[in-house]
């Protein structure tokens, strides 16, 4: 296809061409069943086989250990930052936090309506232009856990390394870069992340959570909201969101056929160095917003001279055929999110971009 946009949004986002026909072909007859896979049961032996399929190949992308499970569950990372601390979060323990800017102060806010919290490290004194570095940040004796947001879309900044936590639970919210390079999952109680960024389209959130962390949910708490439910039931306690689970298999094995996760990784870093590169060697007409420490491989982050020139830039480049690289509302500027399926042909034609506006704006 000639006129596919050049898709820089940063949620939903990107899919594979490749994951996009494939959907198309089998849309109106999944599997010679006569159905749609949107229309056929849950319960049914074909749907099971998608859930166990997707859940089988994420598994093995990953590296998830067998002592933690899987699970498809709705309601976004938002509804995570309050099931964690509904499950999690005990009385006479805190809830610790490192703030690093936007997403990390959704999960603080929500997790502050369940119990005690406590952020232990915080980069806003930097306008959230950098993550900590791990010897800023000081466990409190009663943690129950530490919550980590990896990636900040708004921002732009990721870890490149993630803290040691001894005994207290590790917790990730990998929404935005989750599969975008190896992870030890080992260190890591739990990791979740919406799909619609790296894994799929919106509707289904993945929760990959150590056993013991749910193998007896507070009664307390509704049934929906609590882990042991979906755990017990393989996420088909209720209707699950049966397409978007589907689409993030095909995704899975789109990954699996690139190479899988290491090369997904050099992909990244390849096609991400090249606007990064841009950026640098523009002589200031064009300025990177996160700390050279804490660059993104998913979102980029840049400035230009003044708010006019931006709204200039990004008004010609929708001409061109370029979508989403306005920066986020709260913050302003210019992003341009460059998630696994983001082609290199992409980042490429977004580069040859700069360097004409510049030469004509400069």
């Amino acid at each position: 296809m000639t006129n596919r946009a050049f898709n820089f949004n940063a949620g939903p986002a990107a899919l594979p061409l490749e994951v996009l026909q494939q959907a198309q072909q089998e849309f109106i007859d999944y599997a010679g069943a006569g159905m749609s896979i949107m229309e056929m049961s849950h319960r049914s032996s074909i749907f099971e086989q998608v859930n166990d399929g997707a859940q089988s190949l994420l598994r093995e992308l990953f590296g998830i250990p067998s002592h933690y499970k899987v699970l498809f569950l709705q309601g976004g990372a938002s509804t995570q930052f309050a099931m964690i601390p509904m499950n999690l979060l005990s009385a006479g323990k805190s809830a610790a936090f490192v703030h690093t800017g936007s997403w990390a102060d959704k999960a603080i806010k929500e997790a502050k309506l369940i119990g005690e919290t406590t952020i232990v490290a915080s980069s806003e004194a930097d306008k959230f232009n950098r993550i900590p570095s791990l010897s800023e940040i000081q466990l409190p004796e009663h943690a129950a856990y530490l919550h980590i947001t990896s990636n900040e879309t708004i921002e732009g900044t990721q870890y490149a390394a993630y803290p040691e936590t001894g005994d207290v639970t590790l917790i990730a919210d990998m929404s935005s870069d989750i599969l975008c390079r190896p992870v030890d999952v080992s260190k890591f109680g739990m990791i979740y992340a919406g799909a619609q960024k790296n894994l799929g389209p919106s509707g289904v959130t993945i929760v990959i959570v150590r056993e013991d962390l749910v193998a007896e949910s507070p009664k307390s708490i509704p049934t929906m909201l609590r882990y042991d439910t979906h755990a017990k039931n393989n996420s088909l306690y209720n209707t699950p969101p049966s397409f978007s689970i589907y689409l993030v298999g095909l995704m899975l094995k789109w990954v699996k056929e690139k190479g899988g996760v290491a090369a997904m990784e050099q992909f990244n870093r390849d096609k991400t160095k090249l606007i990064y590169d841009a950026i640098d060697q523009s002589g200031g007409f064009y300025r990177g917003f996160a700390d050279a420490g804490s660059r993104s491989l998913m979102n980029i982050t840049f400035r230009l001279g003044s708010e006019e020139l931006e709204k200039q830039f990004v008004k010609e480049s929708e001409k061109q055929g370029f979508v989403g690289l306005k920066g986020h509302r709260s913050v302003g500027g210019l992003r341009a999110s460059t998630y696994n399926a983001v082609p290199h042909e992409s980042c490429k034609a977004l580069v040859e971009f700069m360097a004409d506006f510049q030469k004509r704006n400069g």
